[in-house]
Formats: structure tokens, C-alpha cells, sequence
């Protein structure tokens, strides 16, 4: 199973105008900074350090990993009640148990560190003609077992791995199994758009919860509505706050900030994400889809002139959508234009489309592994494992989950 490791590469440093600084678009007084020499780009640490045996080569240096020091955190984790408690007594948890299939490895790993826990020994093989093994190397009789794997490509190999994984642990005799499902695959084929065609988001939300999964945690679904297609608990996890921190540290003033929808239906997401910075404006790009992955923009509704437009999706598949809002929002006027989204599916031609210049920063999270050779200048990887692991530790001690992202 593939391992990566998140470290800090050389020549960090405290910037001396964010030391001083005492404005941001939202508080940022548990935020500490670090500058990655990629650029003149600044990171904000909101990620955990993975203690991992194997460093991770950057290759051409320009993508950025914010780390902590492994006790700073956001400011949406400062009041955890578990943090209050030492790592001892957190691992003497025994009933608490947490696997990690093979589709993001280094992301488990993170959310285990978050948790003071080691993850779960588990064998997970392929035999010569596909077939998936699984098998628990430690007992798991009545212990609460949650399952990390994103659904993300090759979608139905993982798929199929989750489904077999939460079987191996039904038979193991767990008391519960919760799938943590950070990128959940078909989510976008969740309506009937034309005739004949198969709500694919519902079959898989029968099929993961056939296997026996009494809950889901799932990050930044495409639709609401998907929650409704599983007839068990769903914790829908919002990784809006760790972009949020992230873009605290940046120097724009509020004055001057416009967030974007690039498209009709994340006008709800867009709202919620300006408000959160200072009640920011919105604007609408009008976007008329002819085929699948295939977008074209036809107008602008409101006004971006002079101002940092601040673009907020779901994900970026094949990027047409990102690209050619970028591209109107330049000819709109205006002045830098900056693409946030939580899952970086990154579908060929992806890459080149976000590399062109169009866009100042593309910000995005770990809740997919991002492959070294798809790193590109302005990208920005934030990770979730903070998040995702006070989310899992709330779900076993019977907390809330909501008040994490009041």
C-alpha cells in the first residue's frame, strides 16, 4: 500500500507583515503562518503533520502542503474538549477503531495522528484477476470501526473495496461500522436529467448500506439531496472552515473581495461562503452545460470590476467550468481571480487548463490524494484530517457534529 508523507520543505519563515497584522477577513488569532518558498505564496497551518517513514519529494516545488508544529490548530477545533485530554488516555480507547483502504492512504494516516490513535491493521490485496482480499489483522468484536476510503478513480475498484472492507468487519463482529467517505463517487448522477437515465447516487447509497454500514461521514456532498438516498444516519462533514482559515491569512481586504458561483446551482454554497467572510458580494456566472464535462459560460451577474474574485465549487473534474469562468471574470475586470473547491478529482486536461495563468491560486483539499506529477504553480493543497478526526470522535462519544461549524 502506497505511504506519504507530509513534511515541511526548506526555507520557512514567519513573514514580518502577517506577524504585525492585525486585520484579516475573519479572526485568525489561532492561526499561525508559514511562507513555502513556491513563489510569493503563503500558507496558512491547518494541516496535521503525518509521521510517516517515507518524505515526500515535491518534484518541481511548486505545490504547497501547510503544516503545523503539532500543537497550533484552526480556530474552528480550539474549544475540543478531546484536546483537553493526553494522548495516553485517548489511545486507551480500545473500542475505537479506525482502517484506512488504500485509495488515500496518507490522508488515514493523518486523521489517526489528529487522534493520538494508530490505524487498524488490515491486508488488502488483488488477486490476479482483480479480485479484491480483505482481511482484519486485529480483533474488532464489538468495537465502533470507522472505514476511511473516498470513493475517487479508479471510482469502482474503491468502491467495491469499501463494500468489502464494512463486510470483513460485519463478520469480525463489530458493533458499528461507519463509513468515512471524504470524496463520494457518483454523487453527481443524482437526478434524472433526461429519459432513461439511472440515478446512480441512489444505487450506490443502497449498496454501501446492504453491506452492513450503520453510518456515513461524508465531506461536502455535490447535492443535499444525497443525503436523502441512504436509509442510515449520514454526517455531512463541511470543509468550508479549513478554506476559510486558509484565505484569513491572505492580504485582501474585505472591501475588495467578490465571491463567485461559477454556475446557478452553487449559488447556496457561494452565499454561505461569503457570508462567512465579512459578508462579502456575490456574483453568478451563467453557465449552459451541452454534454457532460463539457461547460460553456454565456454572461456574468454582478459586478467584479477592480475586485479579487474568489471562485467556490464542490470540485473541479476537468476544470472547463473554473477555466472559462476565470476567463469571463477577467474580461469583467477583474483583478486577480482565485479558485477554492474541496475535492480535486483533476480529470485530464485538468491540469493544463488550471496551469494556464487564468487563475492567481487554485486552493484546494486533501480529501483526494493529488498525484505528485498533477502538481502545478498555483496550487494549494490544505488537509481536512484535523477535521475529520474531532468529526469521527464526536460520532463515537455521542456529541454534536452541527457545532463544529457554528
Amino acid at each position: 500500500m502506497a505511504s506519504l508523507a507530509l513534511t515541511s520543505p526548506p526555507g520557512v519563515k514567519v513573514p514580518s507583515h502577517l506577524a504585525s497584522s492585525s486585520s484579516s477577513l475573519i479572526s485568525r488569532s489561532s492561526i499561525s503562518f508559514t511562507t513555502i518558498e513556491s513563489g510569493s505564496r503563503i500558507c496558512v497551518s491547518n494541516s496535521a503533520k503525518c509521521n510517516l517513514p517515507k518524505a515526500l519529494t515535491l518534484g518541481n516545488g511548486n505545490a504547497s502542503i501547510p503544516i503545523i508544529n503539532g500543537t497550533t490548530l484552526p480556530k474552528y477545533l480550539d474549544s475540543s474538549s478531546r484536546l483537553e485530554k493526553p494522548v495516553s488516555s485517548r489511545r486507551a480507547n480500545t473500542k475505537l477503531k479506525l482502517f484506512s483502504g488504500t485509495a488515500n492512504p496518507a490522508l488515514s494516516q493523518e486523521i489517526a495522528w489528529y487522534m493520538g490513535l494508530e490505524l487498524g491493521k488490515i491486508s488488502i490485496k488483488r488477486f490476479a484477476d482483480g479480485e479484491v482480499y480483505v482481511q482484519l489483522k486485529e480483533s474488532v468484536r464489538g468495537c465502533d470501526v470507522f472505514l476511511v476510503q473516498p470513493t475517487c478513480t479508479p471510482t469502482n475498484e474503491n468502491l467495491m473495496e469499501l463494500l468489502i472492507m464494512v463486510d470483513a468487519c460485519r463478520r469480525a463482529s463489530a458493533k458499528k461500522v461507519t463509513a468515512v467517505i471524504p470524496y463520494f463517487g457518483y454523487a453527481r448522477a443524482d437526478r434524472k436529467t433526461q429519459g432513461r437515465e439511472s440515478i446512480a447516487a441512489k444505487l450506490v447509497a443502497n449498496l454501501i448500506t446492504e453491506a452492513g454500514v450503520d453510518r456515513v461521514l461524508a465531506c461536502d456532498l455535490h447535492s443535499g439531496q444525497s443525503m436523502g438516498y441512504f436509509d442510515i444516519p449520514v454526517d455531512h462533514v463541511y470543509c468550508q472552515p479549513v478554506i476559510l482559515d486558509y484565505l484569513a491569512s491572505k492580504s485582501i481586504s474585505s472591501k475588495d473581495l467578490v465571491v463567485v458561483s461559477p454556475d446557478v446551482g452553487g449559488v447556496a454554497r457561494a452565499r454561505a461562503f461569503a457570508k462567512k467572510l465579512s459578508d462579502a458580494p456575490l456574483a453568478i456566472v451563467d453557465k449552459r452545460r451541452h454534454g457532460h464535462n463539457v461547460a460553456e459560460v454565456m454572461n456574468l451577474i454582478g459586478d467584479v470590476k477592480g475586485k479579487v474574485a474568489v471562485m467556490v465549487d464542490d470540485m473541479i473534474d476537468t476544470a472547463g467550468t473554473i477555466v472559462k469562468g476565470a476567463a469571463l471574470l477577467h474580461e469583467e475586470g477583474a483583478r486577480e481571480v482565485y479558485a477554492c473547491c474541496t475535492h480535486a478529482v483533476f480529470s485530464p486536461p485538468a491540469i493544463e487548463r488550471l496551469s494556464s495563468g487564468l487563475l492567481q491560486e487554485v486552493i484546494v483539499t486533501n480529501t483526494l490524494p493529488v498525484a505528485e506529477k498533477n502538481y502545478f504553480p498555483q496550487l494549494t493543497i490544505l488537509s481536512v484530517a484535523n477535521l475529520l478526526g474531532e468529526t469521527i470522535w464526536r460520532v463515537h462519544d455521542d456529541s454534536s457534529v452541527s457545532s463544529i461549524f457554528l
